[in-house]
């Protein structure tokens, strides 16, 4: 492992790369602990301190690297982008323009990319402004005001400030992406996780018992080395190309095979069911507090939450409900997403377009229906194992009764990340004749 390290840094192409990645990184997790202007720094140490993570504002949180709870410039994280990305993929699918540029290749990726920064700029500003409201009337900190000077003149310039770290941060991934290693906007992700990670055991720590957890850590780590080998799960479907003489030449009779993931729709489904999952907790804190608004908080809570939500949502502890219906959610919305990822009459249409077939599978509509059966096939496995995966550290938290910050979602992308950062590096190395990581 030491002679991998030394021959990347060897190479000097790579080592610049590595060093301008790690360049972008100190800027980032700077940027994360600077303070908006207009806040109350003393209230917002007193709100950090109470505050447990967990829930979909501490997965924000999380994806933030701890910036959101020290409304930082960089409090909306890298997650505006990666909802705008949802969007342009979903709309893609409705929109036969957008379904054109893509199929256009790089100008029209170009195209989309640029519509995805406006879409995610109007998303900081919506993000922004919700969340300077939310923190300046207690709902999500315990009654803490953290904005005392809520006018209109200070609530804009904190609303410009966070959505200008967004685009700044947004920047800073594409520049990763260009001159650094790996794709720059899961690297943030990547970098903000990590930079959580001890925080969120300490907290585990402070409340549970030594077996306890030790028993999360093992449970952690399971988790992992699960997600690793279901990342690399495929099934293999064989492709013959049919032989054309032209002249001289024969073309085709080759073979090849299209690669269907095991967890095809990646970690999108888990982030949809826990979105969906926090609409009645954000409800729950936007009703009165008297009359029916109390009725529905009440209900909310027995069904939903224990403890009646923690510090203003910011930290609830799960129900076995809410276990029940995330994990449901994140099964339908892994069928969802996979059959938005991959369309078997489109697959099947260009197969038979450039002359080849499924062994045993007669071309049309009798390949259409053999790629359906066979994806409905492998996705069941991959979305049982998204569920198990986004639900685990919830069951352990709710069987011991303390509250669990890390999620499932958090190991998901630390370890996607890891295992695609490792594959370029390798790509990088293999090119110089020297043995990487993964041989």
């Amino acid at each position: 492992m030491l002679s991998v390290f030394r021959n990347m840094f060897r190479i000097r192409d790579l080592r610049h790369k590595i060093l301008f990645t790690l360049f972008i990184f100190g800027i980032y997790r700077l940027g994360a602990a600077i303070p908006v202007p207009g806040v109350d720094l003393d209230r917002v140490q007193q709100y950090t301190q109470v505050a447990e993570q967990s829930g979909f504002l501490g997965i924000l949180n999380l994806f933030s690297g701890g910036a959101l709870e020290q409304l930082s410039v960089f409090s909306l994280g890298i997650m505006p982008y990666i909802t705008a990305s949802i969007i342009m993929q979903l709309l893609a699918v409705v929109i036969p323009k957008l379904q054109t540029l893509q199929d256009e290749g790089e100008t029209g990726r170009k195209v989309i990319t640029q519509w995805t920064r406006y879409l995610t700029v109007a998303l900081a500003l919506l993000q922004s402004t919700g969340f300077t409201f939310l923190f300046h009337s207690g709902a999500f900190t315990g009654n803490i005001d953290l904005i005392p000077d809520y006018t209109p003149r200070n609530v804009l310039l904190i609303v410009l400030t966070m959505t200008a770290g967004t685009a700044l941060i947004m920047w800073l991934g594409e520049l990763i992406t260009q001159r650094g290693i790996g794709n720059g906007m899961s690297l943030i992700i990547f970098v903000s996780i990590v930079s959580q990670l001890p925080s969120q055991f300490a907290i585990v720590q402070a409340n549970a018992s030594p077996f306890q957890f030790a028993f999360i850590v093992l449970l952690m780590l399971g988790l992992t080395v699960g997600i690793i080998f279901m990342d690399q799960g495929q099934r293999r479907i064989p492709i013959q190309f049919s032989r054309r003489v032209r002249g001289r030449r024969v073309l085709g009779g080759q073979s090849t095979y299209i690669p269907l993931k095991v967890n095809m729709a990646g970690v999108i489904p888990v982030i949809f069911a826990t979105s969906v999952m926090y609409f009645p907790v954000l409800i729950s804190s936007s009703l009165p507090s008297s009359g029916w608004g109390q009725a529905v908080r009440d209900w909310i809570n027995n069904n939903l939450l224990t403890g009646g939500g923690g510090h203003g949502g910011v930290g609830f502890s799960p129900s076995l409900g809410y276990i029940l219906i995330l994990a449901l959610l994140v099964i339908f919305f892994t069928y969802f997403y996979t059959a938005i990822q991959f369309d078997p009459e489109r697959q099947a249409e260009t197969i038979q377009r450039q002359g080849g077939f499924i062994p045993g599978i007669r071309p049309g509509r009798a390949t259409v229906r053999h790629l359906e059966y066979v994806l409905s096939r492998i996705t069941l496995p991959g979305s049982f194992y998204l569920a198990l995966v986004a639900v685990a550290p919830s069951i352990a938290g709710f069987v011991f009764g303390i509250p669990v910050g890390l999620s499932g979602v958090s190991i998901l992308i630390v370890a996607g990340v890891a295992l695609e950062t490792m594959k370029q590096v390798e790509s990088q190395l293999m090119m110089r004749n020297y043995e990487g990581f993964l041989r």
